[in-house]
């Protein structure tokens, strides 16, 4: 390629100056993965006691993983450009809101659900709330989290995995000002959706106008990018993939289910959790839950340029399996684990429960984005971790599984949830790096 330049790996490089707009770009991405934050975790919580809203919530994280993927290929191949894609994600993600806004049932004071949740989801409103939130809501979510991503890892090059840590912990704490208003003003959490909505759609619309995509194998001009692929205090923590890995490739090893797995099982806790705490009626202590959820990432994601991503990342577990452990023993001193209606401080913990399950709930998902390109190379790593992605549709219908679980047995549902957890933090450190013989030590 004209004007590019090759590590000692072999990776082109075609430097070129840093655009004015990159901050901005950055910081747009930033708050577009922080309006759509109530789709996710605003509904969670707000219908953590329906199990009507409970069975939307699995199919619109399913339709949020399973449309960042083909997003992704189509965005990195040129053959769809990032303000289309932006442009269809704000119009769905305005509507899943909106629907969210004029659904009925959207009560944090509501009674625990029976045998009507049924036909209130084959209700007209029911099936309104499914085809607006759950499949074209999640769908728009997907679009928009994939593509943001793509798009600040291509303009951040030399540190990818920070930037689109930062950018996905606003996915998480993006909800906190709804969660608030939840806690009070309980009647108006239909007004609050609806605010969101025009926020999204208004934020979404002017991130598809400003954000586009750097030339291909684009290194910013002001860092050498072969003194960069040298530094020997970046390889000792985050060292190279043996090669550039292809998908099919990638599909072929061991390693990837791992790492989908461990998705399935972290992912299926954290979210769990948000819907645990919510049903409590700890409107404070779920804030910074979720708050953690997302700031923690940034965190992690420094922790482990300086301690490596592996050694991090069973800590990430780790300490989301011990908040299982607190909220499982804090729900079962809570009068039998029955909730009370309506508005409480909750007890301290169920608050240091919270802290723990938000630093280790949300970190996860960066480190993970960030050791796919630590063990199959950069070139082809979006794609990847694209299919690693796709298992929170999983991990959607486990959370599920467990918060009804959790509606006659909070703290068996808490004590599986810690076991889900505890797996991932016990695999993690024997990941294998593919295409090294099996002789070579861990």
């Amino acid at each position: 390629m004209e004007n590019a330049i090759k590590d000692w790996r072999g990776r082109s490089y075609r430097p070129g100056p840093v655009p004015a707009d990159r901050t901005r770009m950055f910081r747009l991405a930033l708050a577009a993965m922080a309006v759509i934050s109530p789709l996710q975790y605003g509904y969670a919580a707000l219908h953590a006691r329906q199990s009507s809203g409970l069975t939307l919530l699995a199919i619109w994280i399913a339709c949020q993983a399973a449309g960042a993927l083909p997003a992704l290929h189509l965005v990195r191949r040129r053959r769809l450009g990032v303000r289309t894609c932006l442009s269809a994600g704000a119009a769905l993600s305005g509507l899943g809101l909106l629907t969210a806004a004029l659904a009925p049932g959207i009560d944090p004071s509501a009674p625990m659900p029976g045998a009507g949740d049924l036909a209130a989801l084959l209700s007209a409103g029911g099936l309104l709330a499914l085809a607006g939130y759950a499949v074209l809501g999640g769908l728009g979510a997907g679009l928009v989290y994939g593509v943001c991503g793509e798009v600040v890892s291509s303009w951040y090059p030399e540190r990818p995995a920070a930037r689109v840590g930062l950018i996905t912990g606003a996915f998480g704490y993006g909800a906190v000002p709804l969660l608030l208003w939840a806690g009070i003003a309980p009647g108006l959490t239909s007004a609050g959706f609806l605010a969101c909505a025009v926020l999204a759609t208004a934020v979404l619309a002017t991130a598809a106008r400003h954000l586009r995509l750097p030339p291909a194998q684009w290194w910013p001009d002001d860092v050498d990018p072969r003194t960069h692929a040298l530094d020997a205090a970046r390889l000792r923590t985050s060292p190279e993939a043996v090669k550039q890995f292809g998908l099919a490739q990638a599909l072929r090893t061991r390693t990837l289910p791992a790492l989908a797995l461990m998705l399935v099982c972290a992912g299926a806790v954290s979210l769990f959790d948000v819907i645990v705490v919510a049903s409590t009626g700890a409107w404070g202590a779920l804030a910074l839950l979720v708050a953690l959820n997302g700031a923690g990432r940034s965190v992690a994601m420094r922790a482990a340029e300086l301690f490596g991503r592996r050694r991090v990342l069973a800590g990430v577990f780790g300490s989301l399996a011990l908040g299982q452990v607190l909220l499982a023993v804090a729900v079962q001193n809570a009068a039998a684990g029955t909730v009370m209606p309506g508005p409480s401080v909750g007890t301290p913990l169920l608050w240091l429960g919270a802290v723990a399950a938000g630093l280790g709930g949300g970190a996860f998902y960066p480190l993970l984005a960030s050791l796919v390109r630590e063990l199959f190379g950069t070139e082809r790593a979006t794609e990847i971790h694209a299919v690693v992605y796709s298992a929170k549709a999983v991990a959607g219908v486990v959370a599920v599984s467990l918060a009804v679980t959790a509606l006659t047995a909070p703290g068996g549902a808490l004590l599986a949830a810690a076991a889900l957890a505890a797996l991932p933090a016990l695999a993690t450190p024997r990941l294998r790096i593919p295409g090294l013989p099996v002789t070579i030590p861990l």
